[in-house]
């Protein structure tokens, strides 16, 4: 049941893009939503940790007083508690299963190989998550000719649950492309996920809260020198 006078809440940071599906998909269903930020570094909230006792992490979608965890989860939640919006999950039994599957191989498998370019060290562990990333656009490329039905998107003519499940890494991506100096989604290679890209992006649901990839580039870069534990660079 819909309940368009409580208030929705999404606890999460800018950066995230986890946190990045919870807002397309209100944006897509048109719910208006206070944004909280959390600064994680800083410490976690006491409504992060009340609201996600067992995982502590973001994000979190609160609606009314009912917190929501799990992005792929609370994408799920929206699509059902705003039925009256444009669908998200697609409604036949079989492409709802498969846009499952692909979304958790993003999350299980994609994207822990796409990150881990950033954090290789030396050039041979670099080439072989450079690989690894590039294994698996191929396999998307794929999938997205399959799922699309040759329309602009996974979900058809409209930004569907594998959409967002894939959209929201698209920044991180743009960082890895930038500091890596490797074109990771080209003309030559995944032309079908290139002009995808840029559809998305350019969605009215996505290009507001997309983060710019100059400031996630700065960002990430303060990640990683915590990660080595080194100085963050000076701004």
């Amino acid at each position: 049941m819909e309940k368009s006078d409580v208030k929705v809440k999404v606890l999460g940071s800018w950066s995230s893009p986890f946190v990045l599906r919870a807002r397309i998909a209100l944006n897509i269903k048109s719910v208006n939503y206070e944004f909280l930020q959390e600064r994680l570094w800083e410490g976690k909230s006491e409504l992060l940790l009340k609201s996600n006792p067992v995982h502590k992490k973001i994000p979190v979608l609160i609606h009314g007083e009912q917190p929501i965890c799990e992005s792929l989860i609370i994408v799920q939640y929206i699509d059902e508690a705003w039925s009256s919006g444009p669908s998200i999950l697609p409604s036949d039994p079989y492409e709802r299963a498969t846009a499952r599957f692909w979304a958790a191989y993003l999350d299980e498998k994609w994207f822990p190989s796409m990150r881990s370019v950033g954090i290789a060290q030396g050039d041979d562990a670099k080439k072989a998550a450079i690989a690894q990333v590039e294994e698996g656009l191929a396999l998307l490329e794929e999938a997205f000719a399959k799922c699309s039905k040759g329309k602009a998107f996974f979900g058809g003519d409209q930004i569907g649950f594998l959409d967002i499940s894939f959209g929201s890494f698209l920044g991180w991506l743009r960082v890895t492309e930038k500091m890596s100096e490797t074109k990771l989604l080209s003309e030559a290679k995944t032309p079908a996920l290139l002009s995808w890209a840029h559809k998305f992006c350019s969605h009215p649901a996505v290009k507001d809260v997309m983060p710019d990839t100059e400031k996630l580039a700065e960002f990430s870069k303060t990640i990683l020198a915590r990660f080595r534990g080194a100085a963050p660079p000076k701004s």
